[in-house]
């Protein structure tokens, strides 16, 4: 390893991953909970164990974000990170303010108290004690990141990932902004929500997906760099005003109906040129790099986010055809394809590029490695084709012909028990994941043949 200071990112992909376990765990008992709606009904309800599903994806890939910026910026910047204490401080407060969220959660603690208690919007549901901490924690990250690449070599990747992060920890602020008019409310909270995923994450997603092809294929730093300017403006352009596609229905003037339907329509073009960008840049790379795994989940991530986060996004996306399926399994079907394809993969692309530099060996595991991405892949693909089959028949039955709620999902119920058995397949899948990362590949010596000295 060239800077000693990469291996922070260590610290960070094992919390991240420890949070990825729990996360898909939680999604498979609640898949079980949709087939058996009685099951731990008392002792956890659903609305909670949503709100741990949900947050504790968010938090883990956050996390993986962090140590991918600590792992990528000392070899981009040519410099060791400014603090590592900063970075060792920041993680404690994430962990810390982790740990107070699910205690809060699960035994409903403090409900009610404007500073230590739950709050009802979804997503951010955190304390605000856990927001004001999440704040502290961005602070230090970006004075830790700004100040590493601001003494180093200034190149498109660093750029563009500091935009990416710095946006992130801004846009996070409205999350303590809570109007009392509903319709108000819900156009802050998508500020969060919706330019997050579908903006600022999508910069930090180009700048390591770039640094990948930049390592993996050994293609120009300049072919590569012009390919993510072009994608970061498209994210920019559509991401920013395709934020009116989740306006249509909450009180707001008819105009975001139209804006929202042609800006959010645009938005499957910078996921298409991502996937372009990472089959060109193999394609034309001539260099043969041993860690086949990373590239492998490089790849699945452009190609998912495009059909997660492109396809089944417009599927739905145009006023009307919203109109019939907002809120329904359709909505399900798209959130878990993209944020999978387009955040789930990258981080196990950068985890499994970094991972043998972190624990100084060469690939390891790289076929349990595979089998974890065709495991996981397969699952969360079969659950989206689940989930959209589900949808369509909820939408027809609920929203077109009007039959009750409760009525249309006993008739649904061989779609979750279907989601439920795909979600067995993703669990195993990051279980697979984990031990292929962590567990050193045993090297079989045969019988009389010498190994080469070191």
């Amino acid at each position: 390893m060239k800077y000693q200071t990469q291996k922070i990112a260590l610290a960070y992909f094992a919390v991240a991953l420890a949070l990825f376990a729990v996360q898909v765990t939680i999604g498979l008992v609640m898949g079980f909970v949709y087939v058996v709606p009685t099951f731990l009904s008392e002792l956890v309800p659903f609305n909670i164990l949503r709100m741990l599903h949900s947050n504790s994806l968010i938090v883990w890939l956050l996390l993986g974000f962090f140590g991918a910026a600590y792992y990528l910026l000392p070899e981009e910047s040519e410099r060791e990170i400014h603090s590592e204490k900063l970075a060792w401080l920041q993680l404690g407060i994430l962990v810390l303010g982790t740990l107070g969220v699910v205690v809060t959660y699960l035994f409903n603690i403090f409900e009610g108290n404007w500073l230590l208690g739950k709050e009802g919007r979804e997503f951010l549901e955190q304390p605000k004690w856990v927001k004001v901490g999440i704040v502290v924690a961005a602070l230090i990250f970006l004075y830790n990141v700004s100040m590493t690449v601001l003494a180093g070599r200034k190149t498109a990747i660093t750029n563009i990932l500091l935009l990416g992060l710095w946006g992130l920890a801004l846009l996070f602020l409205f999350a303590f902004y809570n109007p009392s008019n509903l319709a108000l409310d819900k156009m802050y909270w998508w500020y969060v929500v919706h330019l997050w995923v579908e903006g600022t994450w999508e910069l930090v997603m180009a700048s390591i997906l770039a640094f990948l092809m930049l390592k993996l294929t050994g293609v120009d730093r300049e072919v590569v760099e012009k390919w993510l300017y072009v994608i970061v403006a498209a994210a920019l352009f559509s991401g920013i005003l395709g934020t009116g596609h989740h306006y249509y229905w909450i009180g707001t003037p008819g105009y975001w109906q139209w804006i929202g339907s042609i800006f959010s329509s645009l938005e499957v073009i910078p996921f298409f040129a991502m996937m372009a960008f990472a089959f060109v840049m193999v394609w034309k790379g001539r260099r043969d790099h041993p860690n086949k795994a990373a590239l492998l989940w490089a790849l699945g991530c452009a190609t998912l986010a495009f059909f997660g986060a492109g396809v089944w996004g417009f599927l739905h996306t145009l006023h009307g055809v919203n109109y019939y399926t907002h809120g329904t399994q359709i909505t399900a079907a798209h959130g878990h394809l993209a944020f999978y394809g387009a955040y789930v993969a990258l981080n196990l692309a950068i985890i499994t590029y970094a991972m043998p530099h972190l624990l100084g060996r060469d690939p390891y595991n790289q076929v349990l490695n595979m089998a974890s991405f065709w495991l996981m892949s397969s699952g969360v693909v079969f659950m989206t084709f689940v989930l959209t089959f589900a949808g369509t028949v909820q939408t027809h039955l609920q929203r077109v012909m009007g039959e009750d709620y409760m009525s249309v999902q006993d008739q649904l119920a061989v779609f979750y028990w279907m989601r439920f058995g795909a979600g067995i397949a993703v669990v195993l899948g990051a279980l697979l994941f984990i031990y292929a990362v962590f567990v050193p590949r045993r090297e079989v010596i045969e019988p009389g043949i010498s190994q080469p000295a070191e």
